[in-house]
């Protein structure tokens, strides 16, 4: 279903409450007592909360982690060798010079086998999976 067609009553703003009002002026100046008497009561008791909050956050020991360790930072530093300015080129490519090999056979999906005889490109063309 597309947002649309549906009605204002599907909505994704306009959630907040707002400030919590009283049906009857009797209603609020209940709550003004009970908060009133239980605001006594704790103070009756010696419990101070906001105080005690205050005091607590006042002394809490502030945390303090330590520096990250990471691998090899408690070795010691050896420092790497000078730039010589020298060109890095790419090596030249290896290939077999030998008379030795005849070929180069795949065995099994692209595996690449050296062949050396007739016999050994026979055996390779007659496996199977």
């Amino acid at each position: 279903m597309t947002m649309h067609l549906v009605g204002p009553w599907l909505t994704t703003t306009g959630k907040k409450k707002g400030k919590r009002r009283f049906r009857t002026a009797d209603g609020a100046a209940k709550n003004r007592e009970l908060n009133a008497e239980w605001k006594e009561l704790l103070a009756r008791h010696g419990v101070e909360q906001e105080q005690r909050r205050r005091k607590r956050a006042l002394t809490a020991p502030v945390l303090r982690r330590p520096p990250p360790s990471y691998r090899g930072s408690d070795q010691p530093r050896i420092p790497s060798l000078p730039f010589t300015g020298e060109v890095c080129t790419k090596p030249a490519d290896k290939v077999y010079t030998g008379d030795k090999m005849i070929g180069i056979g795949t065995l099994h999906k692209s595996n690449a086998v050296p062949v050396f005889s007739s016999d050994d490109a026979k055996d390779i063309a007659r496996m199977r999976r």
